[in-house]
């Protein structure tokens, strides 16, 4: 089976139908994703996802009715599988923290170009990408370097304990965080792609999580990286 017979599932949520236009015409150009619904606001946006249970969500912030913080925090809680992937005109640090605060794997500004969306997708997809966009990165490591996050992060989560990092590991978690692949970790660290792997695996038990993308959540939330 190639990525083709199983496309990325991706629901639209936004309350300009001519950004959802746009962005459904891009995803239709690619044989490995495919829209399976839309939302003008953050209510139907929960309910698109109950009813098609998508892979991926493109998620506006600025809805009517319920914002798409408060959506993506909705459907983190109900549907965990549907990695959700903020889609917003603002470049505003502070919509970086609480994204990741709701459950967002991802962060892209809409004047992003179409090949750096479409990667963003595929990275959120794989679980090995936070954040695509330079910006959105710097305004991630700006966020970072405030105040710890507030109160609003699940209950015992801040006060979590793990098994220690090693200084490799935490370079692999940095590189991770910047949604860097296992190749690319490999040719900035000087190791093989093998030891890298062996990394990630190690990353991931020690944080007990299934997956880069929740272990680059967890090191965020718990400022491992920066």
């Amino acid at each position: 089976m190639t990525e083709f017979d199983n496309p990325i599932r991706i629901v639209l949520a936004d309350d300009q139908p001519i950004i959802r236009q746009g962005l459904r015409f891009i995803i239709g150009t690619q044989p490995d994703m495919e829209v399976v619904g839309e939302a003008n606001d953050g209510d139907e946006a929960i309910s698109a996802v109950e009813r098609t249970r998508p892979d991926l969500v493109l998620m506006d912030i600025q809805m009517p009715k319920r914002t798409g913080i408060e959506a993506t925090r909705a459907i983190a809680q109900a549907y965990p599988e549907a990695k959700v992937m903020l889609l917003t005109t603002f470049d505003v640090q502070a919509y970086v923290a609480d994204g990741i605060r709701a459950g967002a794997v991802g962060y892209l500004l809409k004047d992003a170009d179409t090949k750096t969306l479409l990667e963003g997708i595929r990275a959120a997809h794989r679980g090995a990408a936070i954040f695509q966009s330079t910006t959105a990165a710097r305004a991630m490591a700006e966020a970072m370097k405030q105040e710890p996050l507030p109160d609003s992060l699940p209950a015992g989560e801040e006060a979590a304990e793990f098994e220690p990092l090693t200084d490799k590991e935490l370079e692999v978690l940095q590189l991770m965080a910047y949604g860097r692949r296992n190749v690319e970790i490999a040719e900035t660290l000087y190791i093989s792609e093998g030891t890298v792997k062996t990394h990630v695996h190690r990353i991931l038990g020690k944080l007990g999580v299934a997956d880069r993308t929740q272990a680059v959540v967890i090191a965020i939330r718990s400022r491992m990286v920066k």
